[in-house]
């Protein structure tokens, strides 16, 4: 039985939305905003496939914020959300990925909450080789030339 059929019979849902932050008071007041920015927008982001819908949110949020894309989506992740690889940004991504590659001892290693993602992406049969799979551009001869 392979990983993806194994996955099938699991009933894990692929999204899971945030929570809001546990002390909404001046703690946590740039985590509340970034959720209710966030889930405001999640509403009227017009898309049918929740994960361009998730992504879209998280870019808006980052925009009207002035704050990195991939510091909102791991505001977010620490409130609890859980989604496939494609709904969250490429720099996050590979932060995500970086993390996951050390020890639980070292510095720059993966929290619980990212963790708990990477649990999920497995849950829900995301490819477990993807961190390993990565485009990097290449200069080649004949670029400027026309054949």
């Amino acid at each position: 039985m392979t990983l993806t059929e194994q996955n099938k019979n699991q009933n894990v849902d692929p999204i899971y939305l945030p929570f809001p932050p546990e002390d909404p008071h001046e703690a946590a007041k740039t985590e509340m905003e970034i959720y209710a920015r966030f889930m405001r927008h999640l509403r009227t982001v017009p898309c049918s496939r929740q994960e361009i819908q998730i992504l879209t949110a998280m870019q808006f949020v980052a925009d009207m914020m002035v704050l990195d894309d991939a510091y909102v989506a791991k505001v977010l992740v620490d409130l609890g959300l859980r989604a496939p690889r494609l709904a969250f940004p490429e720099m996050y991504l590979e932060f995500v990925d970086a993390a996951l590659m050390r020890d639980g001892y070292e510095i720059g290693s993966a929290n619980r909450d990212m963790v708990e993602l990477k649990m999920h992406w497995d849950a829900i049969g995301e490819d477990r080789l993807a961190p390993f799979r990565r485009a990097y551009p290449t200069l080649t001869e004949g670029i400027f030339i026309r054949v």
